[in-house]
């Protein structure tokens, strides 16, 4: 297990520093700052600004320095869902410690057409709409909702505690017949400690005022876009915490409890 987890930190540190000519030409990559591993360990301080972050996308999640809430990135803009459930115009001279974008381009649309009832469902209904499970994919889902639950994080003061101690404390909110979109990605299980193997979704309300991540949802009749992404592109931190963490240890069960 820790020899496979360095050996893709290796291979992708590699892509990334031999493909940098190519990420300026390519819009089908999803850009990544950190480790989902590094955040499950409690590396939050901000490592890269938002104005830098716009320049590899505007489609997007993540969280922003102290964990200071919920990313959604949407239409080239970043909101920042707090503890008290408010969506706040993220400013680009704040920072993120981890976060995935892209330039949202879809390949495919698709009216979802049966009613899903649940989470699982979805995530059902979507795997049948991919062309396969080994590359990369943004989702965004976008129309009417029966009903989301998301959650947020309050902001964290140091010593930082792990996430699966954070989100003990997380405030859930409910929304009924609520219009929206629900942006995020699809990973293969390959990037295991990487990111989130799976679906990771955020939701955003259509005014913008509220929304978090994505826990539980009925719907029907939404519109569904996916944008295949075969490039992944990951800069990792520089700084003190995240050189000293340790990144070998499976974080499997964590990463469970955190998502759910």
């Amino acid at each position: 297990m820790k020899y496979s987890l360095l050996s893709t930190f290796l291979i992708i540190a590699v892509v990334a520093i031999s493909g940098c000519s190519h990420v300026q030409e390519n819009n089908d990559i999803l850009f990544q700052t950190s480790t989902i591993n590094a955040l499950l360990n409690g590396v939050y301080d901000g490592d890269i600004t938002f104005q830098e972050l716009k320049q590899h996308g505007g489609f997007g999640l993540g969280t922003v320095d102290a964990l200071d809430g919920e990313l959604i990135g949407l239409d080239g803009k970043f909101y920042q869902v707090k503890a008290d459930g408010i969506a706040y115009l993220v400013n680009d001279s704040m920072e993120t410690p981890f976060a995935a974008v892209t330039f949202f381009e879809p390949d495919k649309s698709a009216l979802l057409d049966e009613p899903i009832n649940n989470h699982e469902q979805l995530n059902g209904y979507l795997d049948n709409l991919l062309p396969t499970k080994n590359i990369f994919y943004a989702i965004k889902i976008e129309g009417d909702f029966e009903y989301v639950k998301t959650r947020r994080v309050p902001k964290q003061n140091k010593p930082y505690p792990p996430l699966v101690e954070v989100v003990k404390n997380q405030s859930t909110f409910e929304f009924h017949d609520v219009e929206g979109t629900m942006v995020g990605f699809r990973c293969p299980d390959y990037v295991e400690g990487v990111n989130v193997p799976g679906y990771h979704l955020h939701f955003i309300t259509k005014d913008k005022k509220a929304g978090g991540h994505l826990l539980e949802c009925r719907m029907q009749n939404v519109t569904i876009e996916i944008d295949y992404t075969s490039d992944f592109y990951m800069v990792l931190p520089q700084s003190d915490e995240f050189y000293k963490v340790d990144l070998t240890e499976g974080k499997e069960k964590e990463l469970v409890k955190v998502e759910r």
